[in-house]
């Protein structure tokens, strides 16, 4: 076998057509073997003499995309030091593109004998983990352009490849679970009709099942335990791992964008699968643990911000390269549109505290390539101070907890929350305003893949995870959620018909609110988890979306508030109104915050937002402060939309009349006399349809309208 110099970068495995070139970081190193695998079982070892700035390097004629690799590292291995280089642990490539294989749990993958965590174990791992691959980068991407949706235009929509896709009654068997199923005209017809314009996937990054969880007969499903941030996950593919997925991915992206569909990636760059001090050698650890990973004052430990162990050293050079490598990667050559960050208040603490100064942060403002894509942070971590809503910089866009903590409290009846709740129905200005960032900051949830669904929110006041196989300890125990009056399923049609109002009311007040709604992936139609609020370990039936069968139920009852059938159907087609109702009206998705006051130039005397009481009054702030205030009515002005169009027009919406009614006794609601002569209803969640084709009742300044509890109404009043 011929070996060249080749260069030191880029790292990873590059093949040009003729060869592959292999280059791999270690400061800790002595020396670095590159292991190329065979299908028989041997192994071709090739040392990596070269090495420029601590990457070793050498170039290879013939090797070919589909071969199989790792690394072994020689060098000292003394965890009290930080330490744990160990030849005899076959390496992942942090770059590798592809990964084949899986981790079959045995103590050769770990650096030390099981029972004594300082000593070491000189098993050899290689026929027990994974293999990197050697990718070919070519692929006809044709026309493919991304769509680019402005965010005042963006509905998202989480969802996870396996989840979404496996029970999907039209997809065919071999496509359920995989990224060409996401590419299924049966899954994109769904999402357009929705109106969906983003799909957030959740971790598709290489990950690994944890061993504790195996053991247990359980898998790691939602995937936050990422060993390759450059290689799609395997298990997606339909048709193989050599290399196959990073294909099978590239046709799903582009699929996607020919619908008009953005792709999100959720990425997981504050840690790895690697764990804690007895966690097993993977990659990272045996390549230069001191380098990659956040050390305690004992170096044999980790600081752990994340609770999985361990937390990436954000101050070393090296993992910022590796992670701004990886954002241009997936932009780049797999053409995605943005990167959702799950606990990105760790990808901020180069020391202790999380600072909006670090130099992640700088990084990425100025990349010219990853500043340009969508940017959405998970503002918080487990550590100290690590709840940062509201706190980052003015790039990024946030999950804005508050909204979804302070929404679930209103319809669920708790008291003094009317005035926090107006806040974030109109972009939670007293998170973004201050810092110049505006109400397309607040990516607006109700639910996400953490915690309840949508039909569980309102079917279950405890969690319910004795599946998890943690004596139901795990998951958060304050969900703010309200069961309706009976825990878990039940056959009262009041009880049903509650929970199916609530849903309607929580679907209606996220499109309803300025910032950028996100949906959860079976929400629309009422999917259920049995009460787990914590489901990252259960890869069967109990996660998955159950799609609502074709064909008419005849026993089922539309007021029902989810599962099957007419129930299921009617929530989907309560949720596409929703979502289409805020598309084709802009006063439902400004681009700047409200100002209390007329606008300028437009003729109108009357403010741009007005709030009132049940009677019609203009609220005082007594009527805020009531502790057991649970209703009002809000005025959104389309004659004042203060933001300009897209060629500096004047923007011009209907206006509209939201009137809630939180509380549990039905309230009667005056239309303000001034605010506008002709009304007509367009939403009522206390109906089955909930909107109305070619709008409903129509009512005048004055006249009273009688709103049933729980329920929310909204009027137009044409442009």
């Amino acid at each position: 076998m011929q070996v060249w110099p080749g260069q030191a970068y880029p790292l990873g495995a590059t093949y040009d057509g003729a060869g592959t070139n292999f280059a791999v970081f270690s400061e800790a190193a002595r020396r670095v073997e590159l292991c190329l695998l065979h299908d028989d079982g041997s192994q071709t070892s090739v040392e990596l003499r070269e090495k420029d700035a601590f990457v070793r390097h050498a170039y290879l004629p013939g090797v070919m995309p589909g071969q199989r690799y790792g690394f072994r590292v020689y060098g000292p291995y003394a965890p009290e030091r930080g330490q744990r280089c160990n030849s005899a642990k076959l390496l992942l490539d942090p770059y590798a593109r592809a990964m084949s294989g899986g981790v079959r749990w045995d103590e050769s993958v770990y650096g030390y004998r099981f029972g004594r965590p300082d000593s070491r174990n000189d098993l050899d791992s290689a026929p027990h983990t994974m293999s990197s691959v050697v990718v070919n980068p070519y692929f006809d991407w044709g026309d493919d352009r991304s769509p680019r949706t402005d965010y005042h235009r963006t509905v998202i929509y989480e969802a996870h490849v396996k989840g979404l896709t496996m029970l999907h009654p039209e997809l065919p068997p071999e496509l359920r679970g995989t990224y060409a199923g996401l590419a299924h005209p049966a899954v994109l017809s769904h999402l357009t009709e929705l109106g969906v314009t983003t799909l957030e996937l959740m971790p598709v990054h290489q990950f690994v099942h944890d061993h504790r969880l195996v053991d247990a007969g359980l898998r790691n499903y939602w995937g936050y335990n990422t060993i390759g941030f450059f290689a799609p996950h395997n298990a997606y593919a339909s048709w193989g791992e050599r290399g196959e997925q990073v294909l099978e991915f590239k046709h799903a992206v582009r699929a996607l964008h020919q619908a008009g569909i953005e792709v999100i990636l959720d990425v997981v760059y504050n840690h790895t699968a690697e764990g804690n001090h007895l966690g097993p050698t993977l990659s990272f650890r045996g390549l230069d643990n001191a380098s990659y990973y956040r050390l305690a004052e004992d170096r044999r430990h980790y600081t752990d911000t994340t609770g999985t162990g361990n937390s990436l050293l954000m101050r070393s050079p090296h993992v910022l390269q590796l992670i701004m490598d990886s954002l241009r990667y997936w932009v780049t050559e797999m053409h995605v549109d943005g990167f959702r960050f799950d606990l990105a208040a760790t990808l901020a603490r180069q020391f202790h505290e999380v600072d909006r100064l670090s130099s992640f942060f700088d990084l990425v403002q100025q990349d010219p390539v990853v500043s340009q894509v969508k940017l959405i942070a998970e503002p918080w971590d487990l550590g100290e101070g690590g709840y940062q809503v509201g706190n980052f910089p003015p790039l990024w866009t946030e999950w804005n907890g508050k909204y979804r903590d302070t929404v679930r409290d209103l319809w669920r009846g708790e008291p003094r929350t009317l005035a926090e709740f107006a806040s974030r129905l109109t972009g939670s200005s007293d998170l973004y305003q201050d810092d110049g960032r505006r109400p397309l900051a607040s990516v607006n949830f109700v639910t996400c893949h953490d915690g309840f669904t949508l039909r569980d929110l309102v079917s279950y006041d405890e969690k319910h995870n004795e599946a998890n196989g943690e004596q139901n300890r795990d998951g958060e125990s304050h969900n703010r959620s309200w069961n309706c009056g009976v825990e878990g399923e039940s056959d009262d049609p009041e009880v049903r018909e509650l929970r199916a109002r609530q849903m309607r009311n929580f679907i209606a007040t996220l499109m309803l609110s300025q910032g950028v709604p996100m949906l959860s992936h079976g929400d629309e139609f009422g999917r259920t988890q049995g009460g787990n609020n914590n489901a990252y370990c259960q890869d069967n039936e109990l996660a998955w979306v159950h799609w609502p069968q074709p064909e008419a139920d005849a026993d089922a009852d539309p007021a029902d508030g989810a599962g099957d059938g007419l129930a299921a159907r009617a929530l989907l087609e309560f949720t596409r109104t929703m979502v289409w109702l805020r598309r084709d009206h802009p006063v439902f998705r400004r681009r700047r915050f409200f100002h209390g006051r007329p606008v300028q130039g437009t003729h109108d005397e009357l403010t741009d937002i007005a709030w009132f009481t049940p009677h019609g009054e203009q609220m005082r702030p007594r009527d805020w402060q009531s502790a057991q205030a649970g209703a009002m009515s809000v005025f959104l002005n389309g004659h004042a939309i203060s933001e300009p169009g897209p060629r500096g027009e004047r923007i011009r919406d209907d206006s509209f009349l939201l009137m809630v009614n939180a509380g549990d006794e039905d309230l009667d609601f005056t239309v303000p006399v001034d605010h506008g002569r002709e009304w007509q209803v367009v939403v009522d969640t206390a109906r089955t349809a909930g909107v109305r084709a070619g709008g409903g009742t129509k009512v005048v300044g004055g006249q009273r309208l009688r709103l049933l509890n729980r329920s929310l109404t909204v009027l137009r009043r044409p442009a």
